[in-house]
């Protein structure tokens, strides 16, 4: 039984005198989609996982954490602009890398007082920033570019190689069609 499977699955690479060129070139085609997607596939999604995490751990290198104290009361009813966790946009002060003072908006609790002491991050030019991911964060948004990157490529190396499949057929479609324009007439002739 396994091997008329085989031999069905395979058979545009055995001799046939049925077979075509065309079926040759698409036994082909799916070949280089397969190789394509299976190396191609894991090469872009490693590469893509490897610069990643290359980022991310740039990212903890280069953001520190800095203490800022609010400026202003934060009320929930002062509140601007609002997330799903309930922070809020207030003004902060933070001394930068350099020594200056630096005043901006970020993203605090609500009911907060002025005065409060409220953790920030900062890049080394001491501009805000967001809190680089953990070690396991970042793994794991490194695994989820890496697959991605992976399933887009084999994604459209699928699709380039149903398009070439699909032009395939239509060329058989149009030889078969001419060929029966000249094998068809000589089936009408009926015998007595």
């Amino acid at each position: 039984m396994g091997g008329k499977a085989a031999r069905k699955r395979f058979w545009r690479w055995r001799s046939n005198p049925l077979r075509r060129r065309d079926d040759i070139v698409e036994a082909w085609i799916v070949l280089a989609v397969w190789a394509v997607v299976a190396v191609g596939g894991t090469a872009a999604g490693l590469v893509t996982a490897r610069a990643a995490d290359e980022v991310f751990a740039r990212q903890r290198v280069e953001r520190r954490p800095v203490r800022a104290v609010l400026l202003t009361d934060v009320s929930e009813r002062t509140a601007t602009i609002r997330s799903s966790s309930d922070k809020v946009l207030a003004r902060i002060r933070w001394t930068a890398p350099d020594g200056s003072a630096r005043t901006d908006e970020t993203l605090v609790e609500t009911g907060l007082r002025a005065g409060t002491h409220v953790l920030v991050w900062q890049d080394g030019h001491g501009r805000l920033v967001t809190e680089p991911p953990t070690t396991a964060e970042a793994a794991v948004e490194a695994a989820v570019m890496g697959t991605g990157a992976a399933l887009a490529l084999a994604g459209a190396v699928h699709a380039a190689g149903a398009v070439a499949r699909r032009r395939l057929d239509r060329r058989r479609v149009d030889a078969w069609g001419r060929e029966w324009d000249l094998v068809g007439p000589q089936w009408g002739h009926r015998t007595g």
